[in-house]
Formats: C-alpha cells, sequence, structure tokens
C-alpha cells in the first residue's frame, strides 16, 4: 500500500500495484519509491516463568545477566491505572577498563517483558548526558496518562554505557563517548531482540525508539544509523545538534553575567538569575501574548501561529524600557539587548550561526525555565563541553564547570567541537548527530515512520531548529516529507513538559496506527493538566483555564485556528489550517 495525499491535506491509501502505475505515469514525486505498508504486530505470552528465563539469557554474547524477577500486577501504576505484571530482566554489556582512564564502563539495562506482550518492542531512549537506568515504561508528554509497558510493549532502558556517578567525566573515555553518542543503541538493539525471542518464542513483530531532549536525539540519530532495526521513531524535543545547542548555553551564560546585580556571584545560578528574574521574564510573556496572543483567532493565552508572532512582536518597543531602577515592571536597555542575542542565538567572529535561533512564546516565563536559563549554562553545558563535546578535553581533576563557561571563547569551543585527534577519532558533531540529518530515505523506503513533537517555549534546544530538520526533509523529498516524517509543534511547552501549555498527550497509539495501519494522524489532541488531573498537575497552567483544556497538535506548518465559535477550551472547536 502507498499513502499520499489529497489535496485538503488528508490520507488515503492505495493498492500497491496502482501506486505503482501512478508513479511510473507521474513520475513518482520523489525518486518513484512506493512505500510499503508495514503489517500489524501479533502478541504472545511470556513462555514459563520470568525466573526460569534466566537460563536461557546466559548464552547471550558480550552480555551478564544480574537478575530476572516477577512485577506482580499493579506494582507500576500510570495516572492510577495498575501496569500488568511482567518480567523484570536487568544486566550489561561489554564490561570494560578503560586504558586512557582506568574506569570500568559497561552499558547497563533494564527490560520489562509483559505477561501478556502485544508483539512490539520499545527502546526507550533516555535524556541529559544518561547515566541512569531509568525504569523502562515508555511514557511521554507532561504527567503521561498511558505508556508502553502499559500498553502491553516490551521495554527496553539503559544508561548508554556509563554511570552517574562518571557523568560528566565519561568523555574522557574515548569509547564511552561514542557509547553515549550512538553506540548504545546499535549494541543493545540485537540484544534485547534475542531476549524478547527467548522470552516469547518469537521476535517482535515491530520496533519502537523513542525518548525526549537527549532520547530525542538518540532516535533522530537511530533513525539516520539503524533504520533497519526499527519501524517507528518517536523524537521528543530532539537536540539533533546537541553540541551545538550546549555552547549557545554557554554563550547565554555569559550574556547574563555582564548583568548580574551588584554583588551577586555569576558562577553561581542564584547569582546569574539576578541577570533576569522571575518578574522580568514574566513581564517579557505577557507582553508576548498581548502581541501574539489574537493572532489564532482565540484569545486563549496560547500562540498557535508562531511564525506571526516573530513578526509582531518585538522586545525593544513591545517591553517598556526602565527609566529609574528596575522593579519587575521593565527591562533595562542592556537586557534587551542581551535577551534579543540570546534568542537569536551566537554566532562566530566570521559572521556565521552556531545554533538556531528561538521563537518569543507564551512560556518563558514558566517555572521550569529558570534551570536552563541559569543553571544549565554553569552546571550542565559546561561539562558537556568541556569533557564530552571538545577534542582534546579538558583535565578532569581540575575542571572548574562555571569558570569554564565564563571564559569561554565560542570561536575556540565551535572549533573544538568539531574536532578530532589520534585518541579521540570522531568529533563531537560526528558522535552526537545524524550522520545525514535530511537523508532519511532508508526509513522512508522501508515503511517505517517518524513522528516528533517540540515545546515552542522550549528554552534549551529551539523548535526552530526541529523546524530546520523537518523543512529540510521536505525538500530532500519533493518538497513533502509527511507521508513519513511529521512534525508537532507544543505551544506554551518548556522542555519536554512544563509551560503554560497542553502538554498530556499519546503520541504511541497514533505512530502505531501510523506504521502498522497506515492511518497518518494530522492532529494529536492534547489536555492541560488542571487541577485532578490523573497524571498529574501542571502548576504552570494558569487559573483562568478549564482544568481539562484541549487543543489539537497540528501537523507542522499547519497552526490550529479558532474556528469562530463554540467553546473555546475544546479542541473540537478548532482546526488545523496554514
Amino acid at each position: 500500500m502507498l499513502k499520499n495525499s489529497n489535496h485538503s491535506g488528508g490520507w488515503y491509501l492505495l493498492p500497491v500495484s496502482l501506486a505503482a502505475a501512478l508513479l511510473s505515469a507521474c513520475g513518482g514525486g520523489g525518486g518513484g519509491v512506493v512505500i510499503p505498508q508495514l503489517g500489524a504486530a501479533t502478541g504472545a505470552s511470556l513462555s514459563g516463568t520470568c525466573e526460569a528465563l534466566a537460563s536461557k539469557l546466559g548464552a547471550l554474547q558480550n552480555t551478564a545477566i544480574t537478575g530476572t524477577s516477577t512485577v506482580a500486577a499493579g506494582t507500576l501504576t500510570v495516572a492510577g491505572q495498575a501496569v500488568p505484571a511482567h518480567c523484570l530482566v536487568t544486566g550489561k554489556m561489554n564490561q570494560r577498563v578503560s586504558a586512557v582512564d582506568g574506569q570500568t564502563y559497561a552499558i547497563g539495562f533494564e527490560m520489562r517483558l509483559p505477561v501478556n506482550w502485544n508483539g512490539r518492542f520499545f527502546y526507550q531512549a533516555n535524556g541529559g548526558t544518561d547515566g541512569n537506568v531509568l525504569t523502562a515504561t515508555g511514557g511521554f508528554g507532561g504527567g503521561p496518562q498511558t505508556h508502553a509497558l502499559l500498553q502491553g510493549f516490551a521495554v527496553l532502558s539503559s544508561d548508554a554505557g556509563h554511570t552517574a556517578a562518571q557523568n560528566p567525566t565519561f568523555g574522557i573515555d574515548p569509547q564511552a563517548r561514542l557509547d553515549y553518542g550512538y553506540q548504545a543503541v546499535g549494541k543493545l538493539t540485537p540484544m534485547a531482540k534475542n531476549v524478547i525471542q527467548l522470552a516469547y518464542g518469537k521476535g517482535p513483530d515491530r520496533s519502537y525508539l523513542g525518548g525526549c531532549s537527549n532520547g530525542g536525539r538518540h532516535t533522530l540519530v537511530g533513525a539516520a544509523r539503524y533504520s533497519d532495526q526499527y519501524d517507528g521513531f518517536l523524537a521528543g524535543a530532539p537536540g539533533y545538534n546537541l553540541p551545538k545547542a550546549a555552547v549557545r548555553s554557554i554563550y547565554r551564560g555569559q550574556q547574563y553575567a555582564s548583568l548580574v546585580t551588584a554583588g551577586s556571584d555569576p558562577s553561581t545560578p542564584a547569582g546569574l538569575g539576578t541577570a533576569y528574574t522571575t518578574a522580568e521574564r514574566t513581564l517579557v510573556s505577557k507582553a508576548v501574548l498581548a502581541k501574539c496572543d489574537a493572532l489564532d483567532g482565540a484569545t486563549d493565552g496560547l500562540i498557535q501561529d508562531t511564525k506571526a508572532c516573530q513578526s509582531a512582536f518585538n522586545i525593544a518597543t513591545d517591553v517598556p524600557t526602565c527609566s529609574g531602577s528596575r522593579d519587575g515592571t521593565c527591562l533595562s536597555a542592556a537586557q534587551k539587548t542581551a535577551v534579543a542575542n540570546i534568542f537569536k542565538g551566537p554566532s562566530t567572529s566570521a559572521g556565521a550561526a552556531v545554533y538556531n535561533s528561538f521563537p518569543f512564546d507564551s512560556g518563558h516565563g514558566g517555572a521550569g525555565v529558570a534551570f536552563w536559563e541559569f543553571t544549565a549554562p554553569l552546571v550542565l553545558d559546561s561539562g558537556a563541553v568541556g569533557l564530552i563535546f571538545k577534542t582534546p578535553p579538558e583535565t578532569a581533576a581540575t575542571f572548574n564547570g562555571p569558570a569554564f563557561t565564563l571564559g569561554a571563547n565560542i570561536d575556540t569551543l565551535v572549533a573544538q567541537i568539531n574536532a578530532t585527534n589520534s585518541t579521540y577519532t570522531e568529533s563531537g558533531m560526528s558522535f552526537m548527530t545524524p550522520p545525514k540529518p535530511t537523508d532519511l530515505s532508508a526509513v522512508k523506503n522501508r515503511g517505517a515512520k517518524v513522528m516528533v513533537y517540540h515545546g515552542v517555549s522550549d528554552p534549551i534546544f529551539s523548535v526552530n531548529d526541529t523546524v530546520a530538520l523537518i523543512d529540510g526533509l521536505n525538500a530532500a523529498n519533493g518538497g513533502d516529507a509527511t507521508n513519513f516524517a511529521r512534525l508537532f509543534r507544543v505551544p506554551g511547552m518548556n522542555h519536554c513538559s512544563g509551560g503554560p501549555a497542553t502538554d498530556q498527550f499519546d503520541m504511541i497509539t497514533p505512530l502505531v496506527a501510523w506504521v502498522e495501519q497506515g492511518q497518518a494522524p494530522d492532529q494529536v489532541v492534547a489536555t492541560a493538566r488542571g487541577a485532578g488531573n490523573a497524571g498529574g498537575v501542571n502548576a504552570d497552567v494558569p487559573s483562568t483555564w478549564s482544568a481539562t483544556r484541549t487543543r489539537p497538535l497540528c501537523v507542522y506548518p499547519k497552526v490550529a485556528r479558532y474556528k469562530g465559535s463554540g467553546d473555546i477550551e475544546s479542541a473540537a472547536n478548532f482546526s488545523c489550517q496554514l
């Protein structure tokens, strides 16, 4: 079957024979490749007991199983629902002692295997600099009400090749860098499929890879490098240019450092935070709303038309300029310049942009933003760039993250994240990013699908960078890649969740329906997490909203526009339009 678009933006299915004839007649629209329709997965039951599985797993190559145990139904819950009984398998792969730093490394993992399995495998790609084997559930969005494990998937989670105690100094070891960047996924995937084969007497019919933040990066790197291993890819807030984003974060820290109040220490998050207070960030958010809220036809605290907003809002003229001291009702001229620079992003001395710009949106004052604005540059991104991404790395024993951030030269960092030497033979930009991000032809041609979501108010990975990726995919596919890759922007949402947004959604179900039944998602309905939400309340949801507000998340470049009548709190009264 071939999925193709009609003029209204919907989707229908053509028999492969008819599709091939049409492609032959009209030139194929993208190389004349007929996209196959993958079949649906069929379930199975766990063969024998979980404890008995241990003896079957002993022959796995380069793998030490450290535990197998039955987890009773209800031991785990999601949104008040009992997760069914499953088998927990823990272990590690490729344990070794580094010849470079003398540390012991291994790829730690856990797998959760449902007693009643749906025939699908889900690789849960975790975030940050990894280092922790998080509970393998495969959940997405804010306060998830479902996840892959609840739905019957076999789910794997890993630490990507190092422990939390080794963060970020694992970057001294060249192999640990590569495992973190992409090789852990490549090594764990066949092992996990072998475990499933031994547990159920059959391998997975369909395999999915997904995560948010660095997990979204893992997902897009996996789509580029391991397209033959997975049928569906779910990438949230994908930092697929993570080293560049980290350099931009360091630049942000330097901009704020020039604005700290007298007597404050810019090398501490609290001191750096005096440069741009919560009241001042909220002031800017309200000013953006005042200029942009109604552009989608509804004055509702959400900005759907992000592109139009960037033309409508000007921080220089739409935010009051302080004539005296700062009191939260204005910004100084220096603050306006710095904030504008931060949203634009750094450039090299030659004028080349280091990373993409960030759009102004309504979530800039969200409670979770301060961490990314003032802590991340000093504590997280300093270590990531200094010890993991650049060549050569800094000396771990004497490394000082805040000093590194505040004293770094942007040109030098850009050169170093692209550098190699005889010890570190792959640059940070090589091992952390998809080799050819806009060439996912192998994914497309085998019938696999990619769904991406990104908060418009994400303060660390720019939604504009993800839009640029999708624009590149479109250009590489005759102007339209929506027959295999779709982006859903989430207005107001911060990094992966939070912000004044409808940030609760299930994207696993529509991805499966797209991969296995050819039902391409034109929108995903998302819910605000107000009082009483079973998945957890989002403190950023305004009190003026319905606690259960819903909105459609539209396929880029469409935006949700109010139809002009009906309950403004209901997604049913909005439609996805250009």
